[in-house]
């Protein structure tokens, strides 16, 4: 009877122990950790079954074609009309995808501006995320995460240490059944328009 009894604590346990690393493994969290792994491996495969890229670099350059003003802030004499912009989408979102491909095989912007196609319009997404986010930045941690049915939405935290704040960046996921996929960055524009008012006031004060 006793051994019985420690077989059926011993199966609980497993069971109980396999449906945790089965939630945690299936949760939105989980795929974030594993496209950062990816990434510090500079792994491009392994990366893409993480973050869809293609959506993640048109969803970027759509959002940032909106943002003129900002983009005259914070990308002094490269062209920022709206309309101009947005008839090199197409351009932008191929100049895009090859600066984040060539980025995680190397984890060097420099080569991955480089990398890019020449493009008409000087506007380099990875240049503008690094002044957005800027030098010497830190994760601080997830903010939030909600979870809606088949999509996630989840608030990365990070410091912005030129303007003494911090950001959050908000990430859509969607489930596709075996594993979590970043497909945009819900709150782009919103970032540009505040890191530029921020940029702007630190430029009227000499700072």
């Amino acid at each position: 009877m006793k051994k019985l009894l420690i077989l059926i604590v011993l199966v609980a346990v497993g069971v109980g122990g396999y449906l945790y690393f089965y939630k945690v493994r299936n949760a939105p969290k989980y795929s974030l950790m594993q496209a950062y792994k990816a990434l510090d491996d500079h792994d491009p495969a392994a990366f893409e079954q993480y973050v869809d890229v293609n959506s993640v670099t048109s969803n970027l350059v759509n959002d940032v074609t909106k943002q003129s003003s900002a983009l005259g802030v914070l990308n002094p004499g490269g062209l920022a009309m709206t309309g101009a912009l947005s008839l090199l989408k197409p351009q932008l979102v191929q100049a895009a995808r090859k600066e984040v491909q060539r980025y995680v095989e190397t984890g060097s912007v420099e080569a991955a501006t480089v990398a890019a196609p020449k493009r008409l319009v000087n506007v380099s997404m990875l240049g503008l995320a690094g002044k957005v986010v800027g030098e010497g930045s830190r994760f601080k941690g997830i903010a939030y995460t909600r979870e809606e049915g088949e999509q996630a939405l989840i608030g990365l935290e990070f410091t912005q240490p030129r303007y003494d704040t911090t950001l959050v960046l908000e990430v859509k996921m969607l489930n596709r059944g075996d594993h979590w996929q970043a497909t945009q960055i819900t709150n782009t524009g919103a970032i540009l328009q505040h890191v530029a008012r921020m940029e702007k006031r630190r430029l009227v004060g000499g700072k």
